[in-house]
């Protein structure tokens, strides 16, 4: 398979040059929709493409990146015009003139461009991309709701308002992530409501993205939850509500109510979860 620096990737996702972050994104999504792994299970290649879809949105969407990538492919462009344009003759004439004279310093140009590129996209590899986490996250969820006859034309801006950040302490060499993984952060939020999606970070530990059903229960996690004694969680919107901001003054005794009994709830889950780490912990 052809290096993918060494591929138009704005004719994949059937784009010009010059489209937007957004409209890339929206390119982006239209075609892994159609690429998906889960919509596509009798072709072997499924996974492969999908997350060579990816790729692509991963170098077009980190700013330098791109700019690497775009000098290269407008240089073969450009090549590839004056190449067209000579003659057969010419071409020949052209090619002895270019391997005596210039081929060197061609090379040299040439190779410098492209050296650049991959080393873009080795950082991109190493650091990851949150946008590509988010992106993934999105349409796999919106293939979700196709199966159960969901909406399927959810934008992302709604998901957004009900999304939140997560972080705690853990060092990048920590194999037990800082005492979290999915499962535990599972447990530990589900009891404010009913979650959408969950996304661990593949790159960097202590890190994670949760996005709610409602926006009731994204409140009350962030209000809530601490997480782990022993390590704490921060709970951040990725983009907060409008109306988050302005909250009544009073407060109605059900309301009251429900809230007691749920810090009474999440402590009580919480020292279960540390017993049973600690169990698990002595029995290896």
């Amino acid at each position: 398979m052809e290096s993918i620096e060494n591929e138009n990737l704005y004719k994949i996702l059937q784009i010009s040059i010059d489209s937007s972050t957004s409209d890339i994104k929206k390119a982006y999504r239209k075609k892994a929709l159609k690429l998906h792994p889960d919509k596509n299970p009798d072709n072997p290649d499924a996974a492969k493409e999908f997350h060579k879809l990816s790729k692509i949105l991963e170098i077009l969407t980190d700013e330098s990146a791109r700019k690497a990538y775009d000098r290269v492919l407008k240089a073969r462009q450009e090549a590839q015009i004056r190449h067209q344009a000579l003659d057969s003759k010419r071409k020949k004439l052209k090619e002895d003139l270019d391997a005596r004279e210039q081929f060197k310093s061609n090379q040299q140009k040439q190779k410098s461009a492209e050296q650049l590129l991959k080393e873009e996209i080795e950082r991109l590899r190493k650091e990851g991309s949150k946008q590509v986490e988010e992106e993934i996250a999105l349409v796999t969820q919106q293939i979700f709701n196709e199966r159960n006859n969901q909406n399927t034309d959810i934008e992302r801006e709604e998901s957004d308002k009900f999304r939140i950040k997560i972080k705690w302490k853990a060092n990048k060499n920590d194999d037990k992530n800082g005492g979290y993984n999915e499962e535990i952060l599972r447990k530990i939020l589900l009891k404010y409501g009913d979650i959408n999606v969950l996304v661990m970070s593949s790159k960097k530990k202590g890190s994670a993205l949760i996005e709610y059903k409602t926006k009731r229960a994204a409140e009350m996690a962030i209000d809530l939850e601490k997480g782990l004694i022993e390590n704490p969680l921060n709970l951040e919107w990725v983009n907060p509500p409008i109306s988050s901001t302005s909250k009544g003054t009073t407060i109605k005794d059900s309301d009251f109510e429900s809230i007691v009994l749920m810090k009474l709830r999440q402590a009580e889950e919480r020292k279960k979860l540390i017993a049973q780490m600690m169990a698990e912990d002595k029995n290896d």
